[in-house]
């Protein structure tokens, strides 16, 4: 457990990673329990270190105090120093390795996640103190150090490589060659394989005793002799105010350290204006000392207006003049050109920036060859015939270095004056760097322009693309560049891409908008893939980049028509639509009728519920603008049904804003159309949504009026439907009775209606109404029945809930053991469901269980857990009900000032809320405490409100208020 945590030291390590390193594939039943009692030991050991996260633990402590750690900070500096000043850092970084990580775990899944590439790190730094060792002439120290480590890697070329090389220039040129004999004879009869060229022609080498020449420490090819090289540094100009794109470089960097023993390529891919070439070039100065032998970059012109792209003949001309070929010298034909090109730069440490390709075939011919060299690649294009190259993708700025940016150019003082509307501009600009730098520009030549100003132009309506041009810079211009470079079939799926509703959507959402086969479609998509003007976060999942959203929709409309452009959004509305009540199905019954749904057309195929609810994941911003769409239209029953579709997913998963917001985006339009069916089955929705926001007098009156208009209209299932939801908050606000009779009529109408998915559902909910009145039996009982009827389909949902109320019945019922067993199952399946509201209440529930199994420590820390998901998610609807059973447990163990905190606070909440069983509940725990954490009068006074709120409710609390008051106050 601690070298779990201290490997990602500072960084969250999830339960569900520890118990996979710790057991594999077969974890006991009572993994998670384990993992809670070793935190808690190590805690102890290591006070205030070690810090809950929604999923699992930190560890922070000084890094130089690990040895994995203080490995790294040396090598990354002996990374950045000269030969001399590396070799000692390299040789300090060895020394902490003492042995294999974890050894005698016997994890296979640690071994495979985190052994096997921590011990590749270890031999990337021992080559590299090797070849900085050669570099300075230390052959026999790499001899005796590369020997018994040879022995330990018998097939790691790159190591004997150099014990080879270092043997030869000890002058033990038989020792060398017996070396290289023994490689090879392994690699012969084991692997049924020959040692790579770069071995091959040390051995070739080493037989000619052609030893004069060495570059860094290996011996290399002669250049040709009417070549005088010219070591030379083409870089275009730093910027001065460079930002960000540290972890870009920082991969670059690792690139360029690879020591594989061959030339490396990366091309670095985007849209236009995302930085690709100020992040080469700030790399090409940042490593200059890696590549002694010149930092060469050319313009191949791709994409510059005006300009046609650069053949690679053309290239590799003035590349071979640039490095000091003689004019008369440079061959005719591409291929001799390539070949002189190649044999020039074998055996240098060269960069070369190919910036702004457009093609394979371009590119190719100008790649370097000789080991430790590198060639970088500016592309919009994927290049991915350029097999063995690396992919480095930069992605947009985020909000930090958007307004480091600007506090560069313009200076922090004027950001930090408007620094929320700063960030309003980089939101606007979507983090692209060109659009970034163009306002930083415009904004230095005139000073008086505050960035509120900047902001009212760039909302103003076409006028953000004007906004976003400087001193022949300009976003329009550079993705009209790469718009012009389409295929006619290709610019009207970018044009009709535009269109999308919401930012995100997959391959059935672009057939459906594409009004075509998924098949031509997914080739279309990743056609655009291809010259990023789409990026695929994830299979089959498309995105576009705000602003080149925007211009793809204004040359939408210019080109289509606004009656086109309707008709196109509102195809995908509609599949949207069709989809979401398919999706919704799958998620659990619902109210309206399958034969009163909507006949529209396309829509996704989902098969399971875990379909559904990546689906809806998937799109749930692009849904809530479905429901704008169509009441842009006036089309409120599309409106109010999408609505009705999405809220039970945004309830499962805590999207409480979303679930609000979509239902009175629904609201708005059934009420400006008199539609009253909309407006009843949209006020359920809300209310759904305030009862989770712990709103619970807002969700009461929305919740009765929807069951006034249903009754009305005479829907009895939206009746049943209202029962159901009205019985939930009537549990909450301490309503119980009122609150079984709701459950139980929804019940009576789920049988006779023989739907037994509901009556599934119901008895679920009935036994945490009974559990609440103390009745635990009973409500084990109710938990019981809700299994018996559970569906198949809907079997872990349900079960998940039904467990969780199992186990505080059995804590009722002093069956301890019994009640964490099932807690713990009712856990793992809310985990795997993703469902966050029932995990919520089953952390606080195991808090309750831990405290009655006289484990304070984990109690607290399970508690805990439930306040912090409930803050992440949005869903605080059980805050009250938490704090005062955080405060009794802190109270239990005789912690009471701070019981005396979160219990005045979950009273607060509560009488907020009008929970008035929650805040009675905290009355009697605040009542209890000894003086002078809470005084003898107030005390008084409080134990008297429990008792009468307790009593009324008819919760069996009220005898234990009544007897704390009598003991203490004598009645």
């Amino acid at each position: 457990m601690l070298g779990a945590l201290l490997v990602d030291l500072g960084r969250e390590v999830t339960v569900d990673r520890l118990i996979s390193y710790l057991w594999s594939d077969d974890p006991p039943r009572t993994a998670r329990s384990v993992i809670q009692v070793q935190v808690s030991h190590l805690r102890r050991l290591l006070p205030d270190r070690i810090s809950t996260t929604a999923g699992g633990y930190v560890l922070d402590v000084d890094p130089d105090s690990v040895d994995l750690h203080r490995f790294r900070r040396m090598r990354d500096e002996a990374a950045r120093a000269e030969p001399e000043d590396a070799l000692p850092l390299l040789e300090a970084a060895l020394s902490c390795w003492r042995g294999v990580p974890f050894s005698g775990v016997g994890s296979q899944a640690l071994e495979h996640t985190v052994v096997a590439p921590l011990r590749e790190e270890r031999w990337a730094a021992v080559i590299a103190w090797a070849t900085c060792a050669l570099e300075l002439g230390r052959y026999d120290g790499v001899v005796s150090r590369l020997t018994p480590l040879a022995g330990e890697e018998p097939f790691r070329e790159r190591l004997h490589h150099l014990l080879i090389t270092a043997l030869w220039r000890a002058n033990e040129k038989a020792r060398a060659l017996s070396a290289y004999e023994d490689f090879r004879a392994r690699l012969a009869d084991e692997l049924g394989v020959d040692p790579g060229p770069e071995l091959v022609a040390l051995h070739a080498r080493i037989l000619q005793e052609d030893a004069d020449q060495q570059v860094r420490g290996a011996p290399t090819e002669q250049t040709e002799p009417e070549v005088r090289y010219r070591v030379r540094n083409d870089l275009p100009r730093d910027l001065p105010d460079f930002t960000g794109r540290r972890d870009s470089l920082r991969r670059l960097e690792e690139v360029s350290q690879s020591y594989e023993g061959r030339a490396e390529v990366c091309v670095i891919t985007g849209p236009g204006g995302e930085g690709k070439t100020t992040t080469a070039v700030r790399f090409g100065y940042e490593s200059a000392k890696r590549y002694p032998d010149g930092q060469l970059f050319i313009d191949l012109y791709g994409y510059t207006a005006g300009k046609e792209p650069l053949d690679a003949s053309s290239a590799l001309g003035s590349l071979l003049r640039a490095v000091g070929v003689a004019p008369e010298s440079v061959p005719e034909t591409l291929e001799e050109r390539a070949a002189q090109w190649r044999a020039t730069l074998m055996g240098r440490r060269t960069l070369l920036i190919l910036d702004n390709a457009v093609s394979y075939a371009q590119v190719s011919p100008l790649l370097l060859s000789s080991p430790g060299s590198l060639t970088l690649v500016t592309s919009r294009n994927e290049l991915s015939g350029l097999s063995g190259a690396r992919f480095l993708s930069l992605g947009m700025f985020d909000e930090e270095s958007s307004l480091e940016l600007f506090s560069r150019v313009l200076g922090e003082e004027r950001v930090e004056r408007e620094k929320d509307v700063a960030r309003e501009i980089a939101r606007i600009c979507g983090g692209l760097p060109l659009a970034l730098r163009v306002i930083a520009g415009r904004m230095l030549s005139r000073p008086r322009w505050t960035f509120e100003h900047v902001v009212r132009r760039l909302t103003e309506q076409n006028r953000k693309f004007r906004e976003l041009q400087v001193d022949g810079q300009s976003v329009e211009t550079a993705i009209d560049l790469s718009y012009r470079s389409l295929t006619e079939a290709q610019r009207h799926a970018f044009l009709t891409l535009g269109l999308m509703i919401g930012n995100v959507i997959d391959l059935a959402g672009g057939a459906a908008l594409l009004e075509g086969p998924a098949e031509e479609s997914d080739d279309i998509l990743q056609e655009l893939v291809g010259v990023c003007l789409l990026d695929e976060p994830q299979g089959d999942v498309y995105r576009m980049h705000d602003l080149i959203r925007e211009f793809a929709r204004n040359r939408a409309v210019a080109e289509f028509g606004g009656d086109r452009v309707e008709r196109i959004r509102t195809r995908l509305a509609e599949h949207y639509l069709a989809t979401a009540q398919h999706a919704a199905e799958l998620l659990g019954p619902r109210a309206v009728e399958d034969e009163e749904r909507l006949k529209l057309g396309y829509r996704t195929e989902l098969l399971s519920r875990s379909d559904a609810e990546a689906w809806f994941d998937r799109h749930r911003d692009s849904l809530a603008d479905t429901i704008d769409h169509f009441a842009s239209l006036d089309k409120g029953e599309y409106a109010w049904r999408m609505a009705d579709s999405v809220w039970r997913f945004y309830a499962l998963h805590g999207k409480m804003s979303l679930l609000v917001s979509s239902q009175e985006r629904a609201l708005r339009i059934s009420d400006r159309q008199g539609n009253l069916r909309g407006r009843a089955v949209t006020l359920i929705g809300l209310g759904i949504g305030h009862y989770f926001s712990g709103r619970f007098d807002d969700a009461l009156r929305m919740l009765v009026e929807a069951r006034d208009l249903l009754t009305r209209l005479g829907d009895d299932r939206g009746i049943i439907r209202v029962l159901a939801n009205l019985g939930m908050v009537y549990e909450r606000v301490g309503r119980l009775r009122e609150s079984a009779e709701a459950i139980q009529g929804v019940i009576d109408y789920a049988v006779s209606l023989g739907d037994r998915r509901i009556e599934a559902i119901q008895w679920g909910n009935l036994a945490v109404a009974r559990q609440s009145l103390g009745q635990y039996r009973e409500a084990l009982h109710c938990a019981e029945q809700a299994l018996a009827k559970n569906s198949a389909e809907d079997h872990q949902e349900s079960t998940a809930l039904v467990k969780r109320v199992m186990g505080e019945a059995k804590v009722g019922l002093g069956d301890v053991d019994g009640a964490l067993r099932d807690l713990d199952e009712a856990l793992g399946l809310s985990r795997r469901l993703g469902l966050v509201g029932d995990q919520i209440y089953i952390h606080n529930s195991l808090g309750v269980a831990y405290r009655a199994a006289g484990r304070p420590d984990e109690a607290v820390e399970a508690h805990r857990a439930a306040l912090a998901l409930a803050e992440e998610s949005g869903d605080r609807s059980g805050d009250a009900e938490i704090l005062t059973d955080l405060g009794i447990t802190r109270s239990g163990a005789g912690h009471y000032e701070e019981a005396a905190v979160a219990l005045e606070r979950a009273h607060a909440v509560a009488l907020e809320r009008d929970e008035r069983y929650t805040a009675a509940r905290a009355c009697l725990a605040l009542g209890t405490l000894p003086a002078p954490t809470v005084a003898a009068d107030r005390a008084e006074r409080l134990l008297r409100t429990a008792v009468d709120v307790l009593t009324e409710v008819g919760s069996p609390d009220a005898e234990r208020a009544r007897a704390a008051l009598a003991d203490r106050f004598g009645g």
